[in-house]
């Protein structure tokens, strides 16, 4: 859902004022603007972390587990397990729809899982590589934009080439992605976060999974990134359920295209939570293989405390329901805030997520630098603009990631409050050059 004008009666659109008109509008907004300014405002709008509160619900785990044996007797203290504990497999297995067998469990990053699986796919190749990646002479990434920032970044550390393509209501635009991977080898794979993207919120449908995972690819060892990062953070009674990734794909004759990425950094402890991915029996053992030489298990202890902590996947059910009382009066501190300023002007959409942890701004074409500018010297610390994008180029320069959890309630509807006057002012400037 996104909002571009009201329903019921509101100011004109900026770009239809009289020159007069629009000159006494903008000296109004920047008399607004210096009175943000002298606000004295520090807040931090940048990054997608649990607030305190929400942190405050696991602190059960500190003093968990009560034993170091895992249900079948083993002694968790010591060296072993590399696939990780079985009890939080079966916890995961749930909660993602996937068959407990596909799951190795590590520590707590996901993003150090998918930084393991791309680094070995370039150093080795994966179990249906012609030839390790970095013996390839290019190797490029389908990248949907707006995306997560992390990912693009780690594809440019890698040395991977990105390609944008757009990012729709219900996933990426499948028949872009149809036109760079049909005839071009070189594309080897592509990102996805498929339910409450990352920033825009949206979730992909099981038709446009299905098409990603049955899609003809010039690349036999094309992989789908499918980072399941939000798939339980519901902000409404609705709770939307992920596309079945792995069965698609093997349905479609691609066992191993998907590798699925989850984590509970949103979850309990972001520092120390437990990550995990799924995956198709060959590349779970493929993966396997090139962890061992690196581990000889991971923290099984760790992994314990969280199944006693929750018990089953309901427990983490029931935990994600406390989560979303925290934050989503915050979302909606976000709407009401950019509503009451910027309904009906034509300068400006976003998004009204019902999960994940975002808000997507877009802003006037060429101001959304300029909006995040004037914020920084009002005290207010937003994402900067273009992140969403590859290379951190928006060439529309429009979009802004919102990132309202961290912040308590009252900071984020000070901050949007003071985000929506920016983008204004922003607006104005540009109409009246």
């Amino acid at each position: 859902m996104r909002h571009d004008g009201p329903v019921t009666s509101t100011p004109a659109p900026l770009s239809t004022l009289s020159a007069e008109d629009l000159a006494a509008r903008l000296s109004a907004a920047r008399a607004d603007y210096e009175s943000l300014k002298e606000a004295g405002l520090k807040l931090d709008l940048t990054r997608g972390k649990p607030g305190a509160d929400q942190l405050d619900l696991s602190n059960g785990l500190l003093g968990l587990p009560t034993t170091y044996r895992s249900a079948d007797g083993t002694d968790l203290r010591n060296y072993g397990g590399l696939d990780g504990l079985p009890e939080l497999r079966a916890i995961f297995a749930d909660l993602l729809a996937v068959d407990v067998a596909s799951i190795v469990a590590g520590g707590n990053s996901s993003l150090t899982l998918m930084h393991q699986a791309l680094t070995a796919m370039l150093l080795k190749g994966g179990p249906d590589s012609p030839r390790p990646w970095k013996d390839e002479p290019v190797v490029r990434f389908v990248c949907p934009v707006p995306g997560y920032d992390r990912h693009f970044t780690m594809l440019a550390e890698l040395g991977i080439e990105m390609v944008s393509v757009p990012m729709n209501a219900d996933g990426p635009d499948v028949e872009a992605v149809r036109a760079l991977v049909t005839d071009d080898p070189s594309v080897k794979g592509m990102w996805i976060v498929p339910t409450y993207a990352n920033p825009t919120g949206a979730t992909c449908s099981p038709e446009v999974a299905e098409a990603l995972m049955s899609m003809p690819t010039a690349a036999p060892d094309f992989r789908v990134l499918w980072d399941n990062a939000y798939a339980v953070h519901h902000l409404t009674d609705e709770e939307t359920v992920s596309a079945d990734a792995l069965g698609l794909a093997a349905a479609a004759g691609n066992p191993n295209r998907p590798i699925l990425f989850a984590s509970t950094s949103k979850i309990t402890f972001a520092g120390a939570g437990v990550a995990v991915l799924a995956t198709s029996p060959e590349n779970r053992a493929w993966y396997l293989q090139r962890l061992g030489f690196a581990s000889i298990g991971p923290d099984k202890l760790n992994q314990l405390r969280h199944v006693e902590f929750f018990t089953d996947a309901d427990g983490v059910r029931a935990h994600m329901r406390k989560h979303r009382d925290l934050i989503a009066p915050k979302f909606g501190a976000v709407e009401d805030a950019l509503a009451s300023r910027l309904d009906g002007l034509g300068i400006a959409r976003w998004s009204a997520p019902t999960g994940g942890y975002f808000v997507n701004l877009d802003v006037l074409d060429g101001t959304a630098t300029r909006v995040v500018a004037l914020a920084k010297e009002a005290g207010i610390a937003l994402t900067p603009a273009g992140s969403a994008f590859p290379y951190g180029n928006d060439p529309d320069d429009r979009n802004i990631r919102l990132a309202p959890t961290f912040p308590v309630l009252s900071e984020v509807q000070a901050a949007m409050a003071g985000v929506a006057v920016c983008v204004e002012l922003a607006a104005l400037e540009k109409l009246s050059a």
